[in-house]
């Protein structure tokens, strides 16, 4: 009999994953592959590694946010466990689920899941040691995700992230930054830095509309050191996707960058409090095989 894995995490988004469990080993025990859950609990990836090298599973499964997701690749490709990934959106804002357009209804996403079609999609990769999908952010607000309280993501959802947004603005402070890529090389001071892979990050839609998940090329979008009704301004223009128009962001592209800066910038991966600067990432076109539509 075929065995697949299910790394679950319970507290994220609504706390709806357990849930889902029953549900979920009848349809693989249908499809006769036995299915092993995994309950994960944060910061404890060896654990994961040392149950994914124990034995042959024909995919994993991943129930969970962005976070889940990002401890479950990190254990699959340090430990070049290819293996094709389904996603279960039961995170607060599922930006990568969301980019590869997984449905939200559990029966829905076991259908695409049990479909086996699938897709290659790109990694990022830091400072050769710990690797994500959707993004890795520097500065303001970037905390946002895991200073906000469970209940409050629970109950209201990506509108928390919002609400803990608001709370901090008095406390935004700029900082000097210096970026490098294959084909350019500037200083600027700025408020935040995203590099994306995908279209969607921190809840927003179609954050940049031109961004592929398989190209090998990440994107890199900065806020400049401005005032607060030009950030105002931004977030609005982000809202209605007018914002790389805006004199007050950059855009950039390439396939590796390095980024310097002071070492107390707060830095987000995939929505996971992150190392310090400096890093230096990288893009590993298609290295990861999951389940579409």
């Amino acid at each position: 009999m075929k065995k697949a894995i299910l790394i679950y995490n319970p507290m994220s988004g609504d706390h709806s994953a357990d849930k889902n469990l029953d549900y979920i080993i009848k349809r693989f025990q249908n499809e006769n592959i036995l299915l092993q859950p995994y309950r994960i609990f944060s910061n404890e990836t060896e654990i994961l590694e040392d149950v994914l090298k124990q034995e042959d599973y024909v995919c994993a499964v991943v129930s969970g946010g962005d976070g889940t997701l990002n401890y479950s690749i990190n254990a699959l490709m340090k430990n070049d466990i290819r293996i094709p990934v389904g996603v279960i959106p039961s995170g607060t804002s599922n930006d990568f689920a969301r980019c590869i357009n997984m449905p939200h209804e559990i029966d829905k996403c076991m259908d695409v899941i049990l479909g086996g079609n699938t897709i290659d999609v790109d990694v990022g990769l830091i400072n050769d040691k710990q690797y994500f999908l959707t993004t890795c952010a520097g500065g303001i607000f970037v905390d946002v995700s895991f200073n906000t309280h469970n209940e409050l993501k629970k109950n209201f959802g990506t509108f928390a992230y919002y609400l803990k947004a608001i709370s901090e603005v008095t406390n935004i402070r700029s900082f000097p930054i210096k970026i490098e890529t294959e084909t350019q090389s500037f200083e600027e001071e700025i408020l935040l830095f995203i590099i994306l892979n995908g279209k969607h990050a921190a809840g927003f839609t179609n954050l940049l509309e031109i961004a592929d998940y398989s190209d090998g090329i990440m994107d890199i979008i900065m806020l400049k050191n401005c005032s607060h009704l030009d950030m105002a301004t931004v977030f609005f223009n982000v809202l209605s996707g007018n914002h790389i128009n805006n004199k007050n962001v950059i855009s950039l592209r390439a396939r590796k960058c390095i980024i310097k800066g002071g070492s107390s910038i707060n830095l987000s991966v995939d929505g996971e409090k992150g190392d310090s600067l400096p890093i230096e990432v990288k893009f590993i076109q298609r290295a990861l095989k999951v389940f579409i539509r």
